[in-house]
């Protein structure tokens, strides 16, 4: 099998991405992150999402992505403010610790960053043909409220998490006007059992390409379900592509950023859910050229400001710490 992984970073704290498109069977993007916590949709984790609610980590990357728009200077990266208002926080909620717009600069730098590059990724495979767009721990992703365009065109989102976490985001959608249309799936899974199947039950076609996302979910799983995953997206038909971001080793993270990741790593601790993977870049280039990718590339944090940030006077860019 013919596959191409790339690799990406985040700002987080979380990890960075990897993308994989045009081989035999797909490529893959991977990035290493440094610290942080959360993907872009943010579902990786379990926290409060266990009763029903949203994760406390997609909350927060929500709240980071509308702190963006309201903190940071146009151009921005991206525009969604959908996922705050889904979240309702509260008047109080830029007091919070994790919402310091200093502090968490180049956090949500790296936030914004890769849920820009996913979301290009996706539309450029659309105008290519792919129709599928697979998003793993969707949390508060609104890619498919925000532009439904995508889906008027035939594209097929599958966003993939937890019965509740899911149902409440539904009842959410409807409390804001949004219908769920049919080329939306909300696929309710327990990530412990044989979530594939019910992906593959709910409509996915492994005969044709897709665009796999799995944002911040990596450093909640066992390096073996890391592995089996990959696995699972290299059945899928050529041209597919598989996006994940990781965590790099509190070691090979830079002093000023360390203190940010170990930080992180209490509290995912302290809130039942502690990240238990962490890899170098090598190691998850490995990992998916093991599951069937024959090529692999890392997009840096360098390569992300390039592509993003160039030309701003705020200063503002992704964690190099994350790549």
């Amino acid at each position: 099998m013919d596959r191409t992984w790339r690799k990406r970073p985040v700002e987080d704290g979380g990890g960075d991405g990897s993308d994989g498109s045009d081989g035999h069977k797909g490529d893959v993007v991977d990035g290493g992150g440094s610290g942080g916590n959360g993907g872009d949709g943010g579902g990786g984790g379990r926290g409060a999402g266990e009763g029903g609610g949203p994760d406390h980590t997609a909350v927060r990357v929500a709240l980071w992505r509308a702190l963006h728009l309201l903190a940071d200077a146009p151009p921005h990266i991206v525009e969604d403010d959908l996922g705050l208002r889904l979240a309702d926080p509260g008047d109080g909620w830029r007091g919070r610790p994790d919402m310091d717009e200093r502090a968490t600069r180049r956090t949500r730098a790296s936030i914004v960053a890769r849920a820009r590059f996913v979301e290009d990724l996706v539309v450029e495979r659309a105008a290519q043909g792919v129709g599928q767009y697979v998003v793993l721990g969707a949390g508060l992703d609104t890619f498919a409220q925000r532009r439904p365009e995508t889906g008027a065109a035939g594209l097929t989102v599958f966003e993939v998490d937890r019965p509740g976490p899911q149902a409440w985001k539904r009842r959410r959608l409807a409390d804001l006007g949004f219908d769920v249309p049919d080329w939306l799936r909300l696929v309710p899974v327990d990530f412990e059992g044989d979530w594939w199947r019910l992906l593959l039950d709910a409509g996915l076609d492994a005969g044709r390409p897709a665009v796999v996302a799995s944002a911040g979910v990596t450093m909640y799983l066992s390096p073996e379900a890391v592995t089996a995953t990959f696995a699972d997206v290299a059945t899928l038909a050529p041209g597919t592509t598989l996006v994940s971001t990781f965590l790099r080793p509190p070691e090979d993270v830079e002093p000023e950023e360390r203190a940010q990741l170990e930080a992180a790593m209490r509290g995912a601790r302290a809130a039942g859910t502690p990240f238990v993977s962490f890899y170098r870049p090598a190691q998850l280039i490995d990992a998916a050229r093991e599951a069937g990718f024959g090529t692999a590339r890392h997009v840096s944090a360098r390569e992300l400001s390039e592509r993003y940030f160039q030309g701003r006077v705020d200063g503002l860019r992704p964690s190099r710490g994350r790549s």
